[in-house]
């Protein structure tokens, strides 16, 4: 006889490149008993979640695998306008081209991307309409992406609300809620490498390079030129980080899963893609030393 599989709610947490850490988790479970029946996420929780619930995560793994450095410059389409300073339509276009956009009520798998509207305060769930249009709602990271307007909101990422987003699964019908929280307590004895502003190939460094530029061509005297700090998008990228931190500890002391695999918020950059190799593996590992 088969055995009965564990059916499994699955939360995944906001964190940039870290999230990459969800696709080993995902593994894991897959071959280890369990079974995937439902599916939350914020921000990059919501783009893993969603191309796994609309069964293409392997070909997403397989593409995330061969990013580099030159190819995430490449998929920065940037704005000086309009609240943020990438677009966002070359990433969300690419990813379309690759998985295929579906209505996320048609997906084999429930899923939830959950955003944010900080005009009124509240949280946005979306669980129907085109896939896409979901996941780039929900990594609308403040200041980095422009918001994104659907069904009439502004909307931004999700983990500036709910990093962890359990609630949407509390009707389930599942043995296990599992979440994954991205922001966990720095790991001081993990040694990783360090995301270098001043790494010229770095995405932060066009970013930064970009608007410095910007604002230059807008001043008549040389001597007026404000200077941008080398360290100022990283000072940006740790407050959302510890902000959400703080954020998900609170919702997970209000909302307990059943399980809670923590991923420490210091081993890896939010834009560093070009380690996915390592964050699938980190991921793995994590879910096997806790489950």
């Amino acid at each position: 006889m088969t055995e009965k599989k564990t059916t499994v709610s699955l939360v995944l947490g906001s964190g940039g490149a870290r999230g990459l850490t969800h696709i080993g988790i995902i593994r894991y479970l897959e071959e280890n008993g369990y079974q995937i029946t439902s599916v939350a996420g914020s921000s990059m929780g919501a783009l893993v979640g969603g191309i796994y619930a609309a069964g293409k995560l392997k070909e997403y793994t397989a593409w995330v695998r061969g990013i580099t450095k030159l190819d995430i410059l490449r998929l920065l389409d940037i704005s000086l306008v309009g609240g943020g300073f990438v677009k966002g339509d070359k990433i969300i276009g690419t990813l379309r081209e690759l998985i295929g956009d579906r209505l996320i009520e048609d997906l084999p798998i429930p899923f939830t991307a959950v955003a944010s509207n900080i005009v009124n305060g509240k949280e946005v769930w979306l669980s129907k309409g085109p896939l896409f249009d979901a996941i780039r709602a929900s990594i609308a990271i403040p200041l980095f992406f422009t918001p994104f307007e659907l069904n009439g909101e502004e909307l931004l990422d999700g983990g500036i609300l709910n990093p962890v987003p359990i609630a949407p699964t509390f009707k389930d019908n599942t043995d296990l809620t599992i979440a994954v929280n991205l922001g966990a307590q720095p790991d001081e004895a993990y040694e990783r490498k360090e995301e270098k502003i001043q790494d010229d190939d770095s995405p932060l460094s066009f970013i930064q390079k970009t608007i410095k530029g910007f604002i230059e061509n807008l001043q008549d005297e040389p001597r007026q030129k404000p200077q941008i700090k080398l360290d100022m998008y990283d000072i940006i990228n740790q407050s959302l980080d510890a902000m959400q931190g703080t954020i998900a500890r609170q919702k997970l002391a209000a909302y307990p899963p059943d399980i809670l695999i923590d991923i420490p918020r210091n081993i890896c950059g939010t834009l560093e893609f070009d380690r996915a190799d390592e964050m699938i593996d980190y991921g793995y590992q994590r879910a096997k030393e806790v489950l």
